[in-house]
């Protein structure tokens, strides 16, 4: 197995059991501490589940996403987040991660590991309850995703939960992992295994109503289909030669004006090698172009190179031999998410003739058009530019400029891939560029 995704399944399967373990063991504490008080006892269980959950997801969202819910899984293998195989993995994950933590909230209250629940939960309104509160979470979580605010994810799906075991009759199970664990602890939470289909069928209703009103609400959301319920970034990256900056906007300035101003600085040989693979080309001009258009058109970038502008946003540069691929798909979607928030461009090496058919093809299956754009040179006016400079892992290297962070992405070459092939790099960087652009600009911005 990929260990990437070895780390996803290990990480929805604890999630998924330290949930139902908050729930299930809420629940046993609540029944103890406030005997034949059931509004103070679904109180106590509530108040407990919504405050462990926001743990949670921040803990596992950066592996996994913190879905904790096959519901939530399905949803995000439709609009793309997830293929076939890995959605498979994840549900299969949540549901041992279910039946564990049953087991576990038993073991630590000195009960049987698994004993069999007899609380009946069967009827209509609980059942029309259960297609509210999976409707209901979903078109939260992929509200969220949709402004452009998946670091509040957390608190909001935290907040969802515990008020919806009060809205809803059914308090609100809203997951079917869960679900099929509550039935193995015969407690306060549990439920009786003939209760459980129903409940599953439910759910299941739920979520395909959602998805339908969700792609009518937000029609783009499948461009942040890779950030549910949160971004992920699992694989190690290059550690920068300085710290990260404040990440509100308006700090930069003072960030910027700090920086040290003595000569270039050697990053670690393991990530910027020496001596340079390739000639920088000439600040001034190029074979293809000239060095403001090499800049993305914006002489005011050639001012903040210089020292001459004070900068209000960061500047980002990606960079691969051909600027072709990667770096490209790398660029549009950096610009997309970041909506003016970061200044974005790529460049290569030895610029390309023209983009890879296929990874058009693949940015214009999310919407973007890379139809104008062109492979372009980079130079060592660009690099000085930058406050992030990011390669492909296709073995470019920079010159090392003080303030600079500098990061290797290793990532799999689309050039002579076919579409297929294509997405799951698109869908890698997408993840990435989502975790970056999280770091470096401030929670007080919406996308739109």
């Amino acid at each position: 197995m990929n260990r990437g995704v070895g780390r996803r399944l290990l990480g929805e399967f604890l999630g998924t059991a330290f949930l139902v373990t908050a729930v299930v063991g809420s629940g046993i504490m609540a029944s103890r501490l406030s005997p034949n008080d059931a509004g103070l006892e679904l109180l106590e269980n509530a108040a407990a589940t919504a405050a462990a959950l926001v743990a949670i997801i921040l803990a596992i969202g950066p592996v996994s996403g913190a879905h904790l819910n096959p519901v939530v899984t399905l949803a995000h293998r439709f609009f793309g987040g997830l293929s076939n195989g890995d959605a498979a993995g994840y549900i299969g994950a949540q549901l041992a991660g279910g039946a564990a933590g049953a087991v576990i909230a038993n073991l630590m209250f000195s009960l049987p590991a698994v004993e069999l629940s007899t609380r009946a939960r069967s009827s209509g309104g609980l059942w029309f309850a259960e297609v509210v509160a999976t409707f209901g979470l979903l078109l939260i979580i992929f509200g969220v995703v949709r402004s452009g605010r998946a670091r509040a994810a957390p608190f909001a799906v935290g907040a969802y939960i515990g008020g919806a075991y009060f809205f809803t009759a059914s308090t609100s199970f809203a997951n079917p992992a869960v679900t099929a664990g509550r039935m193995l602890s015969n407690t306060f939470a549990g439920i009786r295994p003939s209760s459980v289909p129903p409940f599953v069928v439910a759910q299941l209703v739920g979520a395909a109503l959602a998805v339908l009103a969700i792609r009518v609400l937000y029609p783009g959301v499948r461009r942040q289909a890779a950030d549910v319920v949160l971004p992920t970034q699992l694989l190690p990256q290059a550690r920068p030669t300085r710290s990260l900056p404040p990440t509100s906007a308006r700090t930069w300035r003072s960030w910027w004006s700090s920086s040290p101003a003595s000569a270039p600085v050697r990053a670690p040989s393991a990530t910027w090698p020496d001596p340079l693979p390739f000639p920088l080309l000439p600040s001034s001009t190029s074979s293809r172009t000239s060095s403001t258009a090499s800049l993305g058109g914006n002489a005011g970038h050639v001012g903040q190179a210089q020292g001459g502008i004070v900068k209000e946003v960061p500047e980002v540069l990606f960079v691969c031999v051909h600027n072709a691929g990667r770096s490209q798909m790398a660029a549009a979607l950096l610009d997309h998410h970041a909506q003016g928030r970061v200044h974005v461009r790529s460049g290569g090496s030895a610029p390309g003739e023209r983009i890879n058919p296929a990874v058009a093809e693949a940015m214009a299956e999310i919407g973007l058009d890379l139809s104008k754009e062109f492979p372009k040179p980079v130079t060592d006016k660009a690099v000085r530019a930058s406050d992030v400079v990011i390669t492909m892992g296709c073995g470019d290297v920079c010159p090392i400029y003080p303030g600079t962070r500098y990061e290797d992405w290793a990532l799999d070459d689309p050039a002579g891939q076919g579409i297929e092939q294509v997405r799951p790099i698109r869908d890698e960087i997408d993840r990435r560029v989502l975790a970056l652009m999280a770091e470096l600009t401030s929670d007080e911005s919406v996308g739109a």
